[in-house]
């Protein structure tokens, strides 16, 4: 994708976390960008596909967080605290309300979004489990596939606004308790003890 693309979308992005999808207008997008319509449909001839490429940046930037980190050799719960900071980082602007959005208004596009989002973090939490256990800090009676599908499940949860209104609950709130009871429950007394002093020294600003 190429730089002015990207460069539109992330500032529609900030727009859609602001305001809501459906609140902001495609003349809204070109008051704040101080473009015509004509120059913005060169690159996006409608809402709905920025909205489409919006989701697939956001998909691109989530694996590029994997990506970029060589993780040869690193200790497993070390791997979920460095990724949980970056995602924290990049996505804690996410609320309830936005997925409301974008699952009322753009359901196709949203579960295209979300099954390709689930099927890359499925293959990944399995790997990390896997590796956990060969690192003898997580339980070596979990069954990999059913853990890694509750972690999917819990995801999910996350951004449903009828269960957490997002006026009760952020996002960093959600993922700080979801992530620290996964860990929890994954990880034996040697690698709960590693968490804790780790966890201490990750500079999570998602938190803050």
């Amino acid at each position: 994708m190429e730089k002015a693309s990207v460069d539109i979308l992330e500032r529609v992005r900030e727009l859609f976390y602001k305001y809501g999808v459906r609140s902001v207008s495609v003349e809204d997008i070109c008051r704040d960008l101080g473009m015509s319509k004509k120059k913005l449909y060169q690159f996006f001839n409608s809402k709905t596909l920025l909205v489409e490429k919006l989701l697939e940046l956001e998909r691109q930037n989530f694996e590029i967080i994997f990506d970029k980190h060589n993780f040869e050799g690193v200790n497993a719960i070390d791997i979920l605290l460095i990724v949980s900071r970056d995602l924290g980082e990049r996505f804690r602007d996410i609320s309830p309300s936005m997925t409301f959005d974008l699952k009322k208004y753009y359901p196709e596009i949203y579960h295209k979004h979300v099954d390709e989002r689930i099927e890359f973090i499925y293959g990944k939490i399995q790997i990390n489990l896997q590796k956990g256990i060969s690192q003898g800090i997580y339980r070596d009676d979990l069954s990999i596939e059913l853990v890694a599908r509750l972690y999917i499940r819990r995801l999910i949860d996350l951004h449903n606004p009828e269960f957490f209104p997002a006026d009760k609950f952020s996002f960093q709130t959600l993922f700080d308790v979801m992530f620290d009871n996964f860990i929890r429950g994954i990880a034996n007394q040697k690698g709960i003890d590693y968490y804790e002093k780790q966890k201490r020294k990750v500079n999570f600003k998602k938190f803050k």
